[in-house]
Formats: structure tokens, C-alpha cells, sequence
């Protein structure tokens, strides 16, 4: 069965890393900032810093303080919705492709503002992004393998050095299929 995920999971860690860095939970962290009176963000952060709360932890506290991004409040389905918003013939595309790497044993589908993030037991496979207003890239990482064919160089990510650029859903067919298991593949 395929799981979806948002920002929701990366906040279950930040918090985890808080609590593990300071030994203190959000709650507290939140009490002890209103009994500072820091009202500025840069001040704040440096006086996180100080008190020795750094990376997630700070961002996380920071974001409690001044709000968090909406894409960070938004779930799986808002986050993808919002990237074909503008271009809802490109939706089935990307719906194709999400069908067929559902029959794969433990993806993850990870809805990022921009993209999703196609990620198996041990990493990353694959990556979908509404590239255009007529494309939808494939990222595939695919290491050692050269660009040939449908197999174009890509620049999504730096560890999915190939691509396969879909114009409609019937492009998303035996061959790609084939791409995504052996991206799968290799990295499970």
C-alpha cells in the first residue's frame, strides 16, 4: 500500500530533535521565549543559538514564534492540488505515474510546494515536478546510468541525474514503468 506524507512528519522531527538537543519540549521552549520578550526574529535566533537550540530546532521555534509557512500547514492533497492548480491537464500525468509506482512495495509519496517526492525503503527514487505549463518531469535516480532515448540529462535534483519529460498520460507507459521499477530497484 502506497503513503502519502506533508510537512506534518518533518515537524514530528523537528520536534523530536528539540527535545533531544535541549531535553525540553516545544511547550516549554514557547513559555520561556514569552517570558524573554524577544519580539524580533533575528534576535531570537541568535538567542536560541545561545541557549544552544540550532538547525530544525531553532527554524521550528522560530516558525512557532512568527508562523509557519503555509505550505508547511497544508496536507498532501492541498500541497499537490496547489501544484496543478494552473495546469489541470497535467494532473493526470502525474496521477498516472503515482499508479504506477503504487504497486510498488513501501512508497512513499512526498508532496513537497513543488514537487513530489517519490521515496522507497531506503531513499529517494524518483522525483515528479509540473515542469511547464505542457510538461511534467520525471526525475529518476538512476546512478551510473548515461542519458539515451527517453532518458534525458536532468538538473531536478542533484542525485537524479536523468529525466523523462511526459506530455500526456498515455506517455506514461511500458517503458517508463520500466525506468521507475529499476529506479525503485536500486535504490531500495
Amino acid at each position: 500500500m502506497t503513503q502519502t506524507r506533508d510537512w506534518q512528519r518533518n515537524r514530528d522531527m523537528w520536534i523530536r530533535v528539540l527535545e533531544r538537543q535541549t531535553g525540553l519540549g516545544v511547550d516549554e521552549w514557547n513559555r520561556r521565549i514569552a517570558r524573554s520578550g524577544l519580539r524580533d526574529e533575528s534576535v531570537l535566533r541568535a538567542w536560541l543559538t545561545a541557549e544552544g537550540v540550532t538547525g530544525y530546532a531553532r527554524s521550528l521555534l522560530v516558525m512557532e514564534q512568527f508562523g509557519y509557512p503555509d505550505f508547511l500547514l497544508a496536507s498532501a492533497d492541498q500541497l499537490i492540488d496547489g501544484q496543478y492548480a494552473d495546469r489541470p491537464h497535467l494532473r493526470a500525468i502525474f496521477d498516472a505515474i503515482i499508479g504506477a509506482v503504487s504497486g510498488l512495495d513501501g512508497v512513499v509519496i512526498q508532496a513537497r510546494k513543488t514537487y513530489v517526492s517519490l521515496v522507497g525503503a531506503r531513499r529517494t527514487f524518483g522525483r515528479v515536478v509540473p515542469a511547464t505549463q505542457d510538461r511534467v518531469d520525471l526525475g529518476l535516480r538512476l546512478d551510473g546510468k548515461k542519458p539515451g532515448g527517453r532518458l534525458q540529462p536532468s538538473t531536478i535534483h542533484e542525485t537524479m541525474k536523468l529525466k523523462i519529460s511526459l506530455t500526456s498520460p498515455a506517455e506514461v507507459d511500458d517503458d517508463v514503468l520500466e525506468w521507475l521499477r529499476k529506479a525503485y530497484e536500486r535504490n531500495a
